[in-house]
């Protein structure tokens, strides 16, 4: 005769059930809510951890958590539909690999997921093929609790449920939103107000970080994700060194080499606006871009030759967008940045010919974009600059462009 284990006898002899209270001495907490917290990563961004909202339910026994305490899947998808036959990289529906379980200090559960550069299954970012953009993937994960947690005093608690809150990346999240009165969006971050006026860094992103208008897709959300290009200004090293600075990131209705003549006064008016809302230094205003940023920055110099005290030109082009009397015009100090084995754009048509023509330029070139150990495609030599990497005679980028002045 087979027995029939009933719930209430698998609860009382303190097994676990997915989504189970446990009896007797167990504690019966309800929903918990939690946050997924992202880090931008030269390659983009990626969800690296999550942190569950446990501190309410007492003190937990850390002995009670471990990485297998908790499983968690992850679904990412488009956030538009996509046509017949189009490709989006990367969605993906998986299981995140916990690589460790630990208490914060507010007694929240921290879940540290496996991550890495150019690891598939994390990222917050899909790109679609057909329109060359990057989009932010609509993220829904789900956590499963498979043992129970322990509070000081031994008794058991198993959540009955998970609420998925909001993204967090501390980094991005501390650029402010903004449109200006032509309708383009763009990204701030403001130092400490403490002190005189400051330097502003305008950044200017590639092709794959516009808006998708068409699909009525205008996030102002990917130049801060798909790379550190913005980010890296916004750093403790690097606010250091320019002695605080104001970094803008707008984002193109499209992308800037599509229409760079009636995109350079949307992008003038908002370096106008934050002129006249912030303490910035009118002297010490740098651009600098990426690929089709790369190209808008040169464009911005050629256009409004008294605007800027540097500009740094990552792999941009200049092939049938900028003629050599405009490059051979430039009077900014510039400083341009590629890779030899960039094979989107060609280094030596575009960052050469224009660092041959631009008087008085500097220019860096790399055989290969490679940081800590991870090579990356030769387009993405913007990581970089992100780093402050690139150097002549042992003055570094940042510390260039800190002292030029207009």
């Amino acid at each position: 005769m087979t027995a029939q284990i009933r719930r209430r006898t698998v609860l009382t002899a303190g097994l676990a059930l997915p989504g189970a209270a446990y009896a007797g001495r167990g504690h019966r907490p309800g929903t918990v809510g939690f946050t997924l917290d992202a880090e931008t990563l030269d390659g983009g961004e990626q969800v690296t951890s999550v942190t569950l909202r446990t501190g309410r339910l007492g003190p937990i026994d850390p002995a009670s958590l471990t990485p297998g305490t908790f499983t968690v899947h992850a679904r990412a998808t488009s956030p538009i539909p996509l046509a017949p036959g189009d490709q989006i990289f990367s969605e993906y529906d998986l299981d995140r690999p916990v690589t460790a379980a630990r208490l914060d200090r507010r007694g929240d559960v921290v879940l540290e997921l496996d991550h890495a550069e150019g690891q598939v299954g994390g990222g917050t970012l899909g790109y679609i093929v057909s329109k060359g953009r990057n989009v932010r993937l609509d993220l829904v994960y789900t956590i499963t609790q498979n043992s129970p947690l322990l509070l000081h005093g031994g008794r058991p608690v198993t959540i009955t449920g998970f609420e998925q809150g909001r993204l967090v990346n501390r980094e991005v999240d501390a650029f402010s939103y903004h449109t200006s009165r032509s309708g383009m969006k763009y990204r701030v971050f403001s130092p400490d107000h403490r002190g005189g006026r400051r330097p502003l860094v305008v950044w200017l992103h590639g092709g794959g970080e516009g808006a998708s208008l068409p699909d009525g897709y205008y996030d102002n959300e990917t130049t801060l994700r798909a790379n550190r290009g913005a980010l890296g200004f916004a750093t403790r090293d690097a606010q250091r060194i320019f002695g605080g600075a104001y970094v803008v990131a707008p984002q193109s209705f499209s992308a800037w080499m599509l229409d760079g003549p009636r995109f350079a006064p949307l992008i003038h008016e908002i370096i106008r606006d934050l002129v006249r809302r912030h303490r910035v230094d009118t002297d010490r205003i740098s651009v600098v871009g990426c690929s089709n940023g790369g190209y808008m920055s040169m464009k911005m110099t050629s256009v409004y030759p008294e605007t800027f005290a540097s500009s740094v030109p990552i792999c941009g082009v200049v092939t049938n967008l900028i003629t050599d009397a405009e490059l051979a015009a430039i009077d900014t100090p510039t400083w341009l940045v590629t890779s030899l084995d960039d094979t989107t754009v060609n280094p030596q048509a575009n960052t050469v010919h224009a660092h041959d023509l631009i008087p008085g330029s500097l220019m860096t070139l790399y055989d290969h974009v490679v940081w800590e150990g991870h090579q990356f495609p030769g387009h993405w030599s913007w990581i970089y600059v992100a780093r402050n990497d690139p150097s002549i005679d042992g003055t570094h980028i940042w510390q260039w462009m800190s002292r030029q002045e207009r």
